[in-house]
């Protein structure tokens, strides 16, 4: 199943085809992942995550090609280290729930490395690298929301000023509108340490747009159009006597 999954062939690549890159089920993916966390707070959502995301990561194994052995290592240590967390996470416990989240994290920083390489090798720019590089963007947001999770199951104080509710739903929110420095403002890191990453996370979103983004614009390019040739099929001889001479239009 890994292997169908990841599409790992005989030469050491990954990928449909030689050029790889199709985001589509990726990115619908992602947006599942999002909306069952954002409209269900059930610890269950939380953990199915887990499943959700190394197959995130298995989808972008897929669609973004690695030489060597790299994608059978990665496929093998997704799905041994998911099967694990998501066991430990069953307890309840909070450094159990730290786990999970943290691994999670790990995974979406893998797929992003990923999609984001094969996005910025593609020599030119097709609706899958759009689709690639909106991936990107929702991983890196789900990636910073899961380490703020992690952060609050191992933390000793509220991780949002103001008594503000810690959940993965309010996680979410805060990543995204920190990713996309829209600064609502209802919801603030509390903590030093809680403040740098979400200082990070806005650095990397004014990154990811300054970079993929500009690159795929710069690397648009429309199709050529074939130059028309003069009437009857070809061309008139070349003036042999010097460019200023009519001798060969008479």
């Amino acid at each position: 199943m890994v292997a169908r999954l990841t599409g790992l062939g005989g030469r050491g690549r990954t990928g449909p085809s030689p050029n790889g890159g199709r985001y589509g089920l990726l990115l619908v993916v992602l947006i599942g992942s999002y909306l069952l966390t954002a409209f269900s707070g059930a610890t269950l959502a939380t953990q199915v995550q887990v499943i959700l995301f190394a197959l995130v990561v298995l989808l972008a194994l897929r669609t973004s090609p690695l030489p060597g052995p790299w994608p059978w290592v990665i496929a093998g240590v997704t799905v041994a280290g998911s099967a694990v967390t998501f066991y430990t996470s069953l307890s309840g416990a909070r450094v159990g729930k730290a786990t999970e989240d943290f691994w999670k994290a790990l995974l979406l920083l893998m797929a992003a490395v990923m999609v984001v390489r094969r996005v910025l090798a593609r020599p030119t720019v097709t609706i899958q690298s759009i689709y690639g590089a909106l991936s990107a963007y929702l991983i890196t947001g789900l990636m910073f929301a899961s380490i703020y999770t992690g952060m609050n199951h191992l933390g000793t104080s509220d991780f949002f000023a103001d008594n503000q509710p810690a959940n993965t739903q309010t996680f979410q929110y805060f990543s995204f509108t920190t990713l996309t420095t829209l600064g609502y403002g209802d919801f603030t890191a509390a903590e030093s340490g809680a403040r740098s990453i979400a200082v990070l996370e806005a650095l990397t979103g004014q990154i990811f747009l300054a970079t993929l983004v500009a690159r795929l614009v710069a690397a648009y390019r429309t199709p050529d159009r074939p130059e028309p040739e003069p009437s009857g099929g070809r061309r008139l001889p070349e003036d042999v006597d010097g460019p200023g001479d009519d001798e060969d239009r008479d």
